[in-house]
């Protein structure tokens, strides 16, 4: 398949990010490369993310046998990928939201992400929804019971029950006991809680309580503080819970290697993802999107500190 007509780079990348590169290229789905590859979705998933570690023995053969049939050599040294921006960075707080998100989902717990805007809690979660038998729904302040209600039966893709709000949970819960194995992820959820009102937590609470399904609620980290204060009976089944704390200069560093940054301008990109005001992954993510872009169409050898000043003024900072 064809790949955008810019400069291509040899880039030091891993296994698993060739390989995500090659579904990015090819357009296939996750499902269909396992397939291919003869693993599990779920074993794929959790290499991809960097879960599973025990598990890279026996998933590697088969990972390189993949790469091979698309031209990609077993050195990963010679991989060839475009310049692009990579689609997931397995870093700390990525690994911790997806070791919580697998346990809770494994053994029917439920855990608690909170973060701050920014720091790549919902796309790390939205990451591990693609696996399967995850849904995830992202909340805002304007729900009521019955909208989060249906919201869950949405991401279920189960159709809408009549009746009730009680009717349509109960329906919930039945889908959950008839199919073992679930997680629900609850995006955002301290926009559910004020001091007038716990209703749509209780929702969760009950539904996670009788349904026998694993819950992840995330939120900023007035959610934890939120919990303790108006629902202890929910603050005393939380099994599980992590707190993200951003990224580090060296996490940076690894983001961005493979890329052509001149010196200056890697320093510029660390104070992007790691100063305690405005830094976060996202603002990072956008910037090397964005930078990239600049230098594509700039044609240059490096990416400067001018390519990143240019990449910003594309962005609302």
């Amino acid at each position: 398949m064809a790949v955008e007509a810019t400069k291509l780079y040899t880039v030091k990348a891993d296994t698993a990010s060739r390989i995500e590169a090659v579904i990015k290229e090819t357009g296939k789905t996750i499902t269909e490369v396992a397939k291919e590859m003869n693993i599990s979705r779920t074993a794929l998933s959790r290499y991809l993310s960097g879960s599973y570690n025990a598990e890279n023995s026996k998933i590697e053969p088969a990972a390189l046998e993949f790469l091979s049939q698309y031209g990609q050599d077993a050195n990963p040294n010679a991989a060839t990928v475009p310049l692009v921006a990579p689609n997931f960075y397995v870093g700390r707080d990525a690994r911790d939201i997806v070791g919580l998100c697998g346990e809770c989902q494994d053994h029917g717990k439920l855990g608690i992400v909170t973060g701050k805007t920014g720091y790549g809690k919902s796309h790390s979660l939205r990451h591990y929804a693609k696996m399967s038998k995850v849904v995830y729904v992202e909340c805002d302040d304007s729900m009521g019971c019955k909208d989060l209600i249906d919201a869950i039966e949405d991401a279920l893709g189960i159709p809408s029950t009549p009746g009730s709000i009680y009717r349509k949970k109960q329906g919930i819960i039945s889908f959950f006991n008839v199919n073992r194995g679930y997680l629900l992820i609850v995006d955002e959820a301290d926009k559910l809680i004020n001091k007038y009102t716990q209703k749509k937590m209780e929702i969760l609470r009950s539904i996670y309580g009788t349904g026998r399904v694993g819950l992840v609620i995330a939120g900023e980290p007035r959610l934890e503080t939120l919990i303790k204060g108006y629902l202890e009976r929910f603050a005393n089944r939380v099994d599980a819970r992590t707190a993200l704390i951003g990224l580090t200069e060296k996490e940076v560093r690894d983001y961005l290697n493979g890329f052509p940054f001149e010196a200056d301008a890697i320093e510029e990109m660390i104070v992007r993802g790691t100063n305690s005001k405005s830094g976060c992954f996202r603002l990072l993510a956008r910037t090397l999107d964005n930078a990239l872009r600049v230098h594509r169409e700039d044609g240059g050898a490096t990416i400067t500190v001018n390519t990143i000043l240019k990449a910003s003024s594309m962005m609302m900072l």
